[in-house]
């Protein structure tokens, strides 16, 4: 029998990694109730580092990528996030990873959203090209279009 291991705020044992999924001393998180819970408890800090509140409570997370994902573009290119807030989309931090998938900056640029597919097919809807060059929302996107 494995000796219990005891946490405290600043080694939890719980992470969140780059598909949005949580974790705990290795074991997934997937009861539907903690996912979203915890989805909403994400804050950066000012530090750069990940904090989950729950409850009264809170603890240091360890984020294998992005804190965020973003689950929906409305026609204002204002995101939905994992948390359940909402906020616009800053056309300069987007990006496209290696894979395709697109990310960008939130929380006032402290912390990085990756989209997810119905996302970023919303998001697809909204950039045009123009010139040779990707546009949204009359802002030029600092991303190559596809060839």
């Amino acid at each position: 029998m494995e000796p219990k291991r005891w946490h405290t705020r600043e080694d939890s044992g719980i992470r969140l990694d780059r598909e949005g999924r949580w974790w705990h001393d290795g074991e997934r998180i997937d009861h539907p109730k903690i996912v979203e819970a915890f989805n909403q408890g994400v804050r950066p800090d000012e530090s750069g580092r990940f904090k989950l509140f729950f409850g009264n409570d809170w603890c240091f997370i360890e984020v294998e990528d992005a804190a965020y994902q973003v689950l929906s573009v409305s026609r204002d290119a204002t995101l939905e996030l994992s948390d359940r807030s909402n906020e616009k989309l800053d056309p300069q931090t987007l990006s496209v990873e290696t894979e395709g998938v697109f990310r960008c900056r939130v929380k006032a640029g402290r912390a990085a959203a990756r989209f997810s597919r119905s996302a970023q097919a919303q998001l697809g809807e909204l950039i045009e090209e123009r010139e040779g060059r990707l546009w949204l929302g009359g802002v030029p996107l600092l991303l190559e279009p596809a060839r």
